[in-house]
């Protein structure tokens, strides 16, 4: 349980209101003024000395660590460097919007109106986007089919070397830059990555600094803790982690740091019980109590649930409930293939028990030879209803990854960023989540576009595949040009010192500096999209299971009336629960509806991964929709499936539509397998919803963990779940102050239930509860 420190700080953390913070726009405003006509990434570099050196520190009077971005915690920083348009248009908004509201005072709307807004329209990322778009690309968006993500907020979904910043310590990385740009004294990144690397240093001895002022006032307990911070801040100021206390604090002062060079979400936190574990040993060998490691974790957890995203209003709709990414994994196997669970893997999965909050957003990693302990306390935390942790599956990731080119023993060290993402920690820069691609819209426009009909089934399959393949053309395209546009105005030198390669290469990440330098797009409505043609094969082609022929029951001209009227009236509604309730549905085991769903899914990939990006790398498929299934389902008209116009799609990625799942929860997991997942290199999704009393007492874990065997041995990538009845989230709508503490899964992420939109609440609310 919480401590009486950590239960105040956490008191403290959801006390008071969220509010817009401007202090990193002023700060990077001010530095980008003195610097005009300097390189970009030199610019980059000393604005984000600038901000280290003069934002507000702020130390918890209770916190055994320390680092804030912000002077209130889950403030909403805004970056006008990325765009300056969407911030001015919502200014007055943000305390009233319906997701992710933020209170800001009007003096600070005015500086912004008056100050920031004037110096960045026309500097920013989204300028530079928006000058070199193709209109085609743009109508493409229009059209609903595909949406690029990263055109105004700084480019995350990466997991740095955390194992190099503990066993060298900033001051062994310096060392190295420095060496390297006395060889090459005009590359200007090397020239960025010194200045940011002695910018850190520097940052570290200012808390180092407060830490010591403040013990001069503080009383005698809290005087020795301080004593204890400061010299922990000077030691990792430039030297190595010494102990788990050590790497903690260096752990979260570089999260911040980073946080304050490019305020993107997703700088996800990596293996850690794989880079902490010998610094836990090193604690535990040095008499460190049991309690006081356990409260010094719930300190960290607690730190990152502290920072949050503001987004604009449409990305809010996309990533909903302030999702800001801070994944910890888990378990899985070392670069051999043994399996690397430790007592640290139990104790970082446990502290979720403590906390109840959702980040970090846990993770595990389980294959064919997970120790059953490991196995026992993931069930035990999944079980108590906080949507944490997920579970990824070795035995389809691994393969994954090497059918992209990654070599083996990297392969074996994936992480998880962000939601679900993939990733190879402190060795790929893979722009995870650039984009999202609507693939019942295909259907939509494919069907808009041939009034006529077609000779078969077999030629509407045809004509959707090229609708895809046109569009997949025009989202790289998009894609390319974003990922320009971040190497062009938003380098990020302090990050690219720690991810491998980038430093000898004499390259920022966003320039190809990693080692592997891929792009991931998701393709989103599997389901929809396997039970509309699904449909339209019996119904309209008359084509049966094995291609004999059967009676079709409405004109193709007939459904698209329906369609274009909305299932209106008596009889379109008759149409409509026919469609939905007399054809077979994906997510049930039936083979003829899931093969169709998992070969347009594999096309899909196919196609993606087609194409290259401009960083070297290709591009690589996905199947998660995080909050996405809602405003995507808004772009899409009535479905052969039965959906209405502009109702959601399926939710998670690869998960059955809501209610169409009806043969239980292992004949979903079947459903899913049928699917080419190891051609989701970016990352798939499967959310799964259990009523609590299925997962009560021993017989409740022992099934539990019983799914979860048949989920790895099925190869299915990824699974997470909800375990809350109807009954309580439909209470919480209704009495939200009842419920503040209640955390459920929303998508690839945790978020407090009562911070949702209604209409994502009721998409948790309606999704099916399974017993096992």
């Amino acid at each position: 349980m919480l401590t009486d420190r950590t239960r105040a700080i956490k008191e403290r953390l959801f006390a008071g209101r969220r509010r817009v913070s401007l202090e990193r726009a002023r700060l990077l405003t001010e530095s980008y003024r003195r610097t005009e006509g300097e390189p970009v990434i030199i610019r980059r570099a000393k604005a984000l000395r600038h901000v280290l050196a003069n934002h507000e520190i702020v130390i918890d009077d209770l916190d055994l660590l320390v680092g804030n971005r912000s002077a209130s915690p889950r403030a909403g920083v805004l970056s006008p460097e990325m765009s300056p348009y969407w911030i001015f248009r919502e200014l007055d908004g943000f305390p009233t919007r319906p997701q992710d509201p933020f209170e800001i005072s009007e003096r600070a709307a005015s500086f912004y109106r008056d100050e920031l807004y004037d110096y960045w329209k026309g500097r920013s990322l989204n300028d530079f986007y928006v000058e070199h778009l193709d209109d085609s690309v743009a109508a493409g968006e229009r059209d609903g089919v595909f949406s690029i993500a990263q055109t105004d907020k700084g480019q995350g979904h990466i997991i740095c070397d955390f194992s190099e910043i503990l066993t060298r310590g900033y001051g062994g990385v310096l060392t190295e830059a420095s060496g390297l740009l006395a060889r090459d004294p005009e590359n200007a990144f090397l020239r960025a990555a010194v200045i940011c690397l002695e910018a850190v240093i520097a940052y570290v001895r200012r808390y180092e600094r407060e830490v010591i002022d403040m013990s001069g006032r503080a009383a005698s307990t809290r005087a020795r803790e301080l004593a204890r911070i400061a010299e922990i801040l000077h030691r990792i100021s430039t030297e190595p982690a010494r102990d788990l206390y050590d790497a903690l604090q260096l752990v979260w002062l570089t999260e911040v740091a980073l946080q304050h060079e490019s305020n993107a979400s997703s700088l996800s936190l990596g293996r850690a019980d794989q880079y902490l574990w010998p610094f836990y040993e090193s604690s535990v060998a040095n008499g460190e109590s049991p309690d006081f490691i356990r409260e010094l974790i719930q300190c960290f957890y607690l730190k990152t649930n502290s920072i949050v995203a503001i987004r604009s209003t449409s990305s809010a709709s996309f990533f909903a409930g302030f999702p800001i990414g801070f994944n910890l994994v888990v378990g899985g196997v070392d670069d051999q293939g043994r399996d690397c669970a430790n007592e640290l893997s139990d104790l970082l999965l446990d502290v979720q028990r403590d906390t109840r909050l959702p980040q970090p957003n846990l993770s595990v990693r389980i294959h064919a030879h997970t120790p059953p302990e490991l196995y026992r306390r993931t069930c035990e935390i999944i079980r108590l209803g906080d949507g944490l942790p997920q579970v990824f599956n070795d035995e389809v990731n691994i393969d994954a990854f090497v059918r992209r080119g990654i070599a083996l023993r990297d392969a074996r060290d994936y992480g998880v960023v962000g939601c679900v993402e993939l990733s190879i920690p402190g060795r790929m820069y893979g722009l995870h989540d650039i984009s999202m691609f609507n693939m019942v819209r295909c259907l939509e426009l494919t069907i808009e576009e041939n009034p006529d009909g077609f000779a078969d089934f077999e030629a509407l399959v045809e004509a959707l595949k090229n609708t895809i393949s046109d569009y997949v053309r025009l989202m790289v395209r998009g894609c390319n040009t974003c990922d320009l546009a971040h190497r062009e105005t938003s380098p990020t030198p302090l990050l690219s010192c720690l991810v491998r390669d980038s430093l000898k290469k004499g390259r920022d990440i966003t320039s190809g500096g990693a080692r592997y330098n891929p792009s991931g797009v998701q393709g989103v409505g599997t389901a929809n999209l396997a039970d509309a043609l699904m449909v339209m094969k019996r119904a309209v082609f008359g084509e049966g299971e094995h291609g004999e022929r059967i009676e079709p029951v409405i004109s193709y001209g007939g459904l698209l009336k329906l369609l274009r009227d909305d299932w209106k009236g008596t009889e379109g509604e008759t149409w409509r629960q026919r469609f939905i309730n007399r054809y077979p549905k994906y997510g049930n085991d039936i083979d003829e509806v899931d093969r169709i769903g998992a070969e347009l899914l594999a096309f899909y990939a196919t196609e993606v991964a087609r194409h290259s990006n401009v960083r070297g790398g290709t591009f690589q498929p996905g199947s998660y929709t995080v909050s996405a299934h809602i405003p995507l389902g808004a772009a899409c008209g009535a479905t052969p499936d039965g959906r209405r116009a502009g109702e959601q799609l399926a939710d998670g990625g690869l998960s059955p539509m809501v209610g169409r799942d009806r043969h239980g929860p292992t004949a979903s997991l079947r459903s899913v397998s049928k699917l080419e997942n190891e051609l989701d290199s970016n990352g798939s999704l499967l959310n799964v919803k259990f009523s609590p009393a299925t997962l009560s007492g021993e017989t409740g874990l022992e099934k539990l963990e019983a799914y979860l065997k048949a989920f790895s041995r099925l190869r299915i990538q990824h699974i997470q779940f909800n375990v809350v009845d109807r009954a309580t989230l439909e209470d919480a709508q209704r009495h939200p102050d009842r419920h503040r503490d209640l955390v459920v899964r929303v998508a690839g992420y945790s978020a407090m239930f009562c911070e949702l939109s209604q209409a994502i609440q009721d998409d948790i609310i309606a999704r099916t509860e399974h017993v096992l």
